[in-house]
């Protein structure tokens, strides 16, 4: 291979490293503290602060507005000056197809501004120009969310957090299913399993981030277990709380006459009607056999976002364990999203006979204490095959039928193990690990400079780029950074300085012999090739059966020395190389600085 082909190959593998690397380096150096602490918050507190923070600047913009209509925004708001100028564009176009006239404002004073939303009214153009901040500050906070998500992570050995394992007890799970089927009916097992596990995982995910946990991962770990990990501080009474909770699908009847007395009640009386666990202050305001609950859609953060409340019965007409599939379809005639699901003899013979007296009535369906779907009954129901309707989308129709199919399925749970690490301990982990990494490397870099001299140069360029390299790696593949991590770093500094050590012991024979450099270079690099590669195979191939082999801080360290062999390799016969012969073809150096003894 020829010097301009190994060095386009070096640019290369630098300009992807730091496209890998551009993540991480946006999320720690990059992204303020405080963005940081919000991104790194559940979705929830994210809508709660950029509802928030929306509302009170607009208060601020509309009294602004009031006492002096001639100001003018601060630059901070240059993003809304934009959005209303686009306004005031559409508009003119508008006017221009109608036949008229308008003239857009030559300056844009805050009243112009306000005005530009489709009011003349400082009032009316609020829950416009709200919208504009909040999705201003939800894109800032999602993007740097989505800065960490691909970065280089900590783990909770170095941020401290929690670490659980749940069993998800599947035997139980499936026997429970035979034992409510009918005689005859066939089972799935093995598709069973996979939408039982689906559903434990979707359930704890809305769960713990509903309760406002930081950023959890959640991930299937082998056939039955659950691996959650949850930076941060957090209670590990109330996350066992939340995890051993279970999920509740049922049918209930709205009670149009209830809702429409509850929503006159919450119209004047919004700030006073729930406690803050979502309780009603004053339960008389609606009959004792009914309950409230919100009406929920998949919004802009991928939340369940309230768009609505409703009044149900409080007594259930069907219960979700009677749902044995369910699937989306387009209606013949509208070609809209329909969902459509199967209920077994017994739902089906309740279902029938519920339908039948509440014909022209809604029907919810809860699910955790949210109305997911609220259908009216168009007919009596039999036969156990319901179609629901009601001008879906496609994503609102499969949103629907994930809750039909998956919801119900009751798996219990079970926690294994759980470790709890605190943030200090974190802290003081890094301190010391970065410390020995740094100490480590400076040792062997100035080793290799004090007895190699300038080729010694070339070793410390290696290490550097062999650190870069692996950081890069970690941050492509999104892995975690731990303790053990850092200590397979510091093994691959040890290891990967002696490609360049072999390779110096043999340009110094060579050289001995009263070789030129450009000759002892290649006999030096070739003669230590296969001695480095064989070093370094039989080490890569220990890290990758550790690797698949072991778990937890095994793995964590067998990765990091994986991907240190083979960066190492990379800047000792490619890098390193390439230097020397840089100094031979482009510096027209004759000796080679390497040793106190050759000159």
């Amino acid at each position: 291979m020829n010097k301009r082909t190994r060095f386009c190959i070096v640019l290369i593998v630098l300009a992807v490293c730091f496209w890998f690397l551009w993540p991480s380096i946006s999320w720690y150096a990059r992204t303020p503290k405080d963005q940081q602490s919000l991104a790194l918050g559940s979705l929830e507190k994210i809508k709660d602060y950029t509802t928030e923070k929306a509302e009170g600047e607009v208060d601020e913009i509309i009294a602004l507005a009031e006492k002096n209509p001639d100001a003018t925004l601060d630059p901070s708001y240059d993003y809304l000056v934009k959005a209303a100028k686009k306004n005031y564009m559409k508009l003119a176009k508008a006017y221009k197809e109608a036949g008229q006239d308008f003239e857009i404002p030559s300056e844009m004073t805050v009243a112009n501004v306000l005005r530009s939303f489709r009011s003349y009214s400082a009032s009316g153009a609020r829950s416009a120009v709200s919208s504009v901040i909040e999705g201003k500050y939800r894109d800032e906070i999602l993007e740097a969310k989505s800065r960490y998500n691909n970065s280089v992570k900590l783990g909770l050995d170095l941020s401290g957090g929690m670490n659980i394992i749940v069993r998800a007890d599947l035997d139980a799970a499936l026997a429970s299913q035979k034992a409510a089927a009918k005689e005859g009916d066939f089972i799935d097992e093995a598709q069973y399993r996979k939408d039982a596990m689906a559903q434990a995982i979707e359930t704890l995910t809305g769960r713990i981030d509903k309760f406002g946990l930081t950023s959890p991962v959640i991930r299937q770990q082998g056939e039955d277990r659950i691996y959650i990990e949850i930076p941060g501080a957090a209670d590990s009474e109330s996350v066992n709380t939340i995890i051993m909770g279970k999920g509740i699908l049922n049918f209930r009847l709205v009670d149009e006459d209830e809702t429409n007395k509850f929503k006159s009640y919450y119209a004047v009386n919004r700030a006073n009607t729930f406690t803050a666990d979502g309780k009603l202050k004053d339960p008389s305001i609606i009959s004792d056999d009914c309950e409230v609950f919100g009406l929920y859609r998949k919004g802009d953060y991928g939340l369940d976002e309230r768009i609505d409340y409703l009044v149900v019965k409080k007594e259930i007409a069907l219960d979700g364990k009677h749902v044995t599939k369910a699937i989306v379809t387009s209606d013949q005639t509208t070609n809209q999203p329909e969902v459509n699901f199967i209920l077994d003899s017994e739902g089906a013979d309740i279902f029938a006979d519920f339908t039948s007296k509440n014909v022209n009535k809604r029907l919810a369906i809860v699910s955790d204490d949210k109305i997911k779907s609220a259908a009216t009954i168009r007919q009596a129901i039999t036969g156990g095959s319901v179609s629901l309707s009601g001008g879906f989308s496609v994503d609102e129709a499969q949103n629907i039928q994930k809750v039909l199919q998956t919801a119900w399925l009751e798996v219990p749970l079970e926690v294994e193990s759980q470790q709890v690490v605190g943030a200090s301990l974190g802290d003081e982990a890094i301190r010391q690990g970065m410390m020995a990494l740094a100490v480590g490397l400076a040792l062997v870099l100035g080793f290799m400079l004090v007895f190699y001299l300038g080729a010694g140069f070339n070793a410390v360029v290696a290490q550097i780029l062999n650190m870069y390299i692996t950081f890069a790696v970690l941050s492509a593949f999104n892995l975690t950074l731990t303790l053990s991590s850092i200590a397979g770093m510091i093994l691959t500094v040890g290891m990967s300085v002696d490609a360049n050590v072999i390779i110096f012991e043999r340009i110094k024979e060579e050289l001995r012999l009263g070789k030129s450099r450009a000759v002892a270079l290649n006999m030096g690099f070739e003669n230590a090739f296969w001695a480095i590669m064989d070093s370094n195979i039989t080490t890569f191939i220990a890290a990758a059966f550790l690797s698949q082999l072991g778990t937890g801080s095994i793995q964590g360290f067998a990765v990091s020395l994986a991907i240190g062999v083979c960066s190492s390799v990379f800047t000792a016969l490619f890098v390193s190389r390439l230097m020397f012969d840089f100094n031979t073809d482009v510096m027209r150096k004759k000796n080679i600085s390497i040793s106190w003894s050759i000159k």
